[in-house]
């Protein structure tokens, strides 16, 4: 598939990484621009673009930058994408850590992807936002393999949720259905399913236990 991935963080790093080896054609932006790419582009393959071409052409799209910077991509950012394209949000809302009280997530009491949606006009695909980025490169196993992690996966277009989960089996992971984007409080920062490294079965126990209680710490 052509993958675009917006931030070359740690998660956007190790997805270029990942994906560029399973054989993706994948290209990747940042905020500083792709000159700036040019040692991962070198190591992956990937193809380093400007923040405006990495959804062009794209059947998926990941944004994996701070919360606080989601009101500044550019307008249209998913204008070029493919029909259909499935959006990733891996972002985490962290009001005191970095991003600041954003008012619609606080007063509103909405989920920080349903807030993504807002910005970019677009549904999203909530996942790897509680995953260990090393995870990324050093825990795929096969199907069946009883390592095997699992991640929850949570957002409205079932469509674009297959196709989000069916990729993260491709780069080695078990998925568990969280839901809708209005559900996806249950994987959000500080929850039990937050980091967790574990199968199926203990990542759907962990979402059913969560508390739709925003922590102090997590609140602006």
């Amino acid at each position: 598939m052509k993958i675009g991935i917006i931030g070359a963080g740690n998660i956007g790093g190790n997805l270029t990484r990942r994906l560029t080896a399973l054989g993706h054609d994948v290209s990747v932006a940042n905020s500083r621009g792709p000159q700036t790419l040019r040692e991962l582009a070198e190591e992956t393959g990937a193809t380093p673009v400007a923040v405006e071409e990495a959804a062009r052409g794209a059947e998926v799209v990941v944004i994996t930058i701070p919360v606080k910077a989601v009101p500044s991509l550019p307008s249209g950012i998913l204008d070029g994408a493919a029909d259909g394209v499935a959006v990733i949000d891996t972002n985490n809302y962290y009001p005191q850590q970095r991003d600041g009280r954003i008012a619609e997530i606080e007063d509103e009491g909405i989920t920080e992807s349903r807030w993504t949606e807002r910005q970019i006009g677009h549904p999203v695909i909530k996942a790897f936002n509680g995953t260990y980025a090393q995870d990324i490169l050093d825990r795929p196993r096969e199907a069946g393999d009883p390592g095997r992690i699992a991640l929850p996966v949570a957002g409205d277009d079932e469509t674009a949720k297959a196709t989000v989960r069916a990729l993260i089996d491709e780069i080695g992971f078990d998925t568990v259905d969280a839901g809708g984007i209005d559900d996806s409080w249950r994987q959000q920062p500080d929850t039990p399913v937050y980091g967790l490294q574990a199968g199926v079965e203990a990542v759907t126990k962990a979402l059913a236990e969560a508390s739709p209680q925003r922590p102090a710490a997590f609140r602006g």
